[in-house]
């Protein structure tokens, strides 16, 4: 008897050991919470002449195309509670009925909703297809037919290809730890620059004018419940509704400030480059601004002779491309303005060195001709 409470106290010593780096993940968290209310509370936006900027959410499933059990109120409630301006819906196909044609679009609960489907080829290459007529490639670094000229855009980022590479183990007791209280956040603790998909976009944008867009591949449909015979929820946890992706990654939409934001002035505006992908759960990121003098804005064409200018909310490290390649990192700004002096292809990063050089923005490019 003796030896097997032995036993018992060795094994929940070892139990309780085994908490001590995830109690410490979530103390990080709290300090993380702490510096994004600091940075937030320092910001300095501004806004490009002549555009007014709007911040939504594209890659967004509801019950329609299985894989989620998602309402459209609970979309439309989380959108608002995130105080979005769109959501850009990609409902998964089916045979026997249009899914795009039936899930939310128009204006619900002062949110403008449009419409569209995530579509697979037969050799597997899925597209977003938004309003029927801007095509983003999905899932870009299983994309094969990159020579097609039937996309719009490159979707860098993803919030489940991100996710997928978490070790399950250690997620299960990070969000035991973490979920109640930094339900977004536990998401810092995984999140990772898309190598590989940015480096397939750039050497796409050395044959084509693409914009870039970060996807949240919001589904509310992973978590755990016990349900009673009926299929009601008697207990439960969701691990991504809703309300919580929105807040991770979102398009930032600079539209003609002459034109109501409508399905045509955001479709134009996202098909042009005017946009700019944040990781709004690290802090706001209105308020970016990568053009040129005087009146370019992210996804135009300039000549040679003409600045690049950067402008950021918070300071920050900026990280400036051509044709994929560095030219320049530098930390603390806030206002740059930097000379180009030959063609390519110009784009921005942006990290917060005060949140551990995390990466912040990733803005579409410039295009030096």
């Amino acid at each position: 008897m003796r030896s097997k409470k032995f036993i018992l106290l060795v094994v929940l010593f070892l139990l309780l050991l085994s908490q001590i780096p995830f109690a410490y993940r979530r103390f990080k968290l709290r300090r993380l919470s702490s510096a994004i209310q600091q940075l937030n509370s320092q910001r300095t936006p501004t806004q490009p002449n002549g555009f007014k900027e709007y911040k939504g959410v594209i890659h967004v499933h509801s019950f329609l195309g299985g894989h989620s059990a998602g309402t459209f109120s609970d979309i439309i409630s989380a959108a608002q509670a995130n105080q979005l301006q769109f959501v850009i819906m990609t409902e998964h196909t089916e045979k026997e009925f249009d899914t795009a044609a039936m899930t939310l679009k128009g204006t619900h609960g002062g949110v403008l909703f449009i419409n569209g489907n995530e579509t697979s080829a037969e050799n597997g290459d899925r597209l977003l297809v938004l309003a029927g007529n801007v095509s983003i490639v999905a899932y870009p670094q299983e994309f094969k037919n990159w020579d097609a000229a039937s996309f719009n855009g490159v979707e860098v980022y993803n919030v489940f290809t991100n996710a997928r590479q978490a070790n399950p183990v250690i997620a299960f007791f990070d969000v035991l730890w973490s979920q109640r209280s930094y339900p977004d956040l536990i998401f810092a603790l995984y999140f990772q620059r898309p190598d590989e998909s940015l480096k397939k976009w750039d050497q796409a944008l050395a044959r084509a004018r693409l914009t870039a867009t970060g996807g949240n591949d919001a589904h509310a449909n992973i978590g755990v419940s016990l349900n009673d015979r009926s299929g009601k929820k008697l207990l439960g946890i969701q691990l991504d509704p809703y309300a919580v992706s929105f807040r991770l990654v979102r398009l930032h939409v600079l539209v003609d400030e002459n034109k109501p934001l409508d399905e045509a002035s955001l479709m134009e505006a996202i098909r042009a480059g005017h946009c700019f992908i944040g990781f709004d759960f690290l802090g706001d990121s209105s308020g970016f601004e990568f053009g040129a003098s005087p009146d370019a804005i992210q996804g135009d064409e300039i000549k040679v002779d003409r600045p690049l200018k950067i402008r950021t909310p918070v300071p920050s490290r900026v990280v400036l491309y051509k044709d994929g390649s560095v030219i320049m990192d530098e930390s603390g700004v806030t206002s740059r303005d930097f000379s180009v002096v030959e063609p390519g292809v110009y784009r921005a990063e942006v990290y917060l060195p005060q949140l551990g050089n995390r990466l912040w923005i990733i803005s579409n490019p410039i295009y030096v001709r």
